[in-house]
């Protein structure tokens, strides 16, 4: 049985998240930037979708596009059947206490001149007020306490805490409302590695209790493999690979997939000496990307067919899709 929760009832629901053709343009002073180009998947509640790939390949401005955060060029999200652009007022804002975030700077996401209690109460004051202000402060400590911080510290400023400390008052602000969907931007980057882990556990246990859907964004493939039951894979804004965790760490259909795994050092050193590997490359500009296949330039299987046409996403099995010319080919599997 899978470690991560929601792998049965998740695939008999219905989806919580359905992301289609979603494409995100920003405009700069080199012209207009497609940061996210056709995007699209599905997500349950209880489950937790990985999204990976290197710095500026769009998973953050993904994330943000997932809560209405920046507006779309293109495609639509919906959230129980309902088109999130299309909602205004008050049905807007009763749907953002389901759709919440934790960012990838754990201080720099807090305001300086509030304390973390006050931090923490500021959603129940904006969306559960009838609580009054004793249900809040009870609630408060209450989150607090479960993500590990005492109620004497919550007078305390996030000067006075650790980045793993200011951490967990980010995901305690970010449950506190119970939300159905959180979307986390590299939450664990900025830590160190002994806190990465338990921060990470604790993102398991309160998943486990509330049922929450997660949007894991990062480019630690180690932390995503223990967390997350699906993992995308994007490329300059563009999906290479969907797929289960285990089948995607365990035998990648797209070459981008295989690179990103390949950059994981093994723990053994002779079988990481041994392991054939292929210069990566760097990454193409996004305001000028390659024609046809965006990952080729970089790719040791591309073909002269691959500058011509623009791979489709497809189906390779009934939970899984790959965006490759040749994938049936295995050419992941001979370098």
């Amino acid at each position: 049985m899978s470690d991560t929760p929601g792998d049965v009832p998740a695939a008999r629901a219905a989806p919580l998240l359905e992301v289609r053709d979603v494409a995100v343009d920003y405009v700069t002073g080199r012209g207009r930037l497609r940061a996210v180009d056709g995007v699209g998947f599905e997500l349950r509640a209880g489950e937790t979708l990985g999204i990976v790939g290197e710095s500026g390949c769009g998973k953050s401005t993904l994330g943000r596009a997932l809560l209405r955060l920046v507006p779309l060029a293109r495609g639509s999200v919906r959230v129980d059947g309902r088109d999130l652009a299309s909602l205004r007022g008050d049905a807007l804002r009763r749907l953002r206490a389901d759709l919440q975030i934790v960012f990838q700077d754990p201080l720099a996401s807090l305001d300086p001149r509030m304390t973390i209690g006050q931090s923490v109460a500021e959603p129940l004051q904006v969306h559960r007020p009838e609580l009054g202000r004793g249900g809040i402060r009870e609630r408060v400590d209450a989150m607090l306490a479960r993500v590990g911080l005492g109620p004497e510290l919550h007078n305390r400023y996030p000067h006075e805490f650790s980045g793993g400390q200011c951490q967990r008052v980010g995901i305690a602000r970010a449950m506190i409302l119970e939300p159905r969907l959180v979307v986390c931007d590299e939450p664990v980057s900025a830590l160190d590695v002994s806190v990465q882990g338990q921060i990470v556990n604790l993102l398991l246990d309160l998943q486990r209790e509330r049922g929450t859907a997660l949007v894991f964004i990062s480019h630690n493939l180690a932390v995503v493999r223990r967390l997350c039951e699906r993992v995308l894979v994007m490329y300059l804004g563009r999906t290479m690979e969907l797929a289960p965790r285990e089948a995607l760490y365990g035998a990648p259909l797209h070459p981008y997939s295989r690179l990103l795994l390949d950059a994981v050092p093994l723990p053994d050193p002779a079988a990481e000496r041994a392991r054939p590997a292929f210069a990566a490359g760097e990454v193409a500009s996004p305001f000028s990307p390659p024609s046809g296949c965006v990952f080729r330039t970089r790719c040791p299987a591309a073909q002269q067919r691959c500058a011509a046409q623009v791979p489709a996403l497809e189906s390779a099995d009934a939970a899984r899709e790959v965006a490759c010319l040749r994938w049936r080919e295995g050419v992941t599997a001979r370098w």
